[in-house]
């Protein structure tokens, strides 16, 4: 496994800051102390706190575009990908440092969010034109996204048992539309 770069690395140490120590403790110094990296060398990769955020953002993003990618053209697939892409399998604790960090940087830099209103709207197109009605498509993406959200805010998540029993029902309902 190679070995992460410091960027990676520095990434890693915001996210582990804000969540042991909330937003308000991100600091350019706490990041580079957690990542034991100089602080010079935290400036040459994120100058202000603002392009760590927005590097944060940008890596949620990555991720999650690269995960997406995987869809096939049948219709229904961006959309199965998304779900993947989402919501596991089988029922997890939910631990995503980088999804929590992220929501917790927003509270430093509200405008570092504008990256993903953006993808977030070109994903809703791709699912609109994912060759199944367009409302069924976007009811099953704001599922999803309620989904994550009360998994990453522990917000009366689903059981396990009923985790799997939901994602199946989610997976018919995009087969069903599918086949329509």
């Amino acid at each position: 496994m190679p070995r992460p770069s410091s960027k990676e690395r520095l990434l890693d140490a915001a996210a582990e800051v804000l969540l042991s120590d909330g937003a308000e403790s991100l600091t350019l110094e706490a990041v580079a102390t957690r990542a034991g990296v100089s602080k010079g060398g935290l400036f040459y990769h994120f100058p202000t706190k603002q392009a760590l955020v927005a590097a944060m953002v940008d890596r949620l993003i990555g991720a999650f575009d690269e995960a997406l990618d995987q869809a096939g053209d049948r219709p229904g697939d961006f959309l199965r990908a998304y779900v993947a892409a989402t919501i596991p399998e089988r029922h997890t604790p939910y631990a995503d440092r980088v999804t929590a960090a992220l929501l917790a940087g927003v509270l430093i830099d509200p405008a570092g969010l504008e990256p993903l209103r953006q993808r977030f709207a070109a994903w809703q197109e791709r699912l609109t034109a994912d060759g199944v009605d367009p409302a069924v498509a976007t009811v099953i993406r704001l599922a999803v996204d309620g989904w994550w959200a009360a998994r990453l805010l522990g917000l009366g998540e689903p059981s396990p048992g009923l985790h799997e029993q939901t994602r199946a029902r989610l997976m018919e309902m995009i087969d069903r539309a599918a086949h329509h």
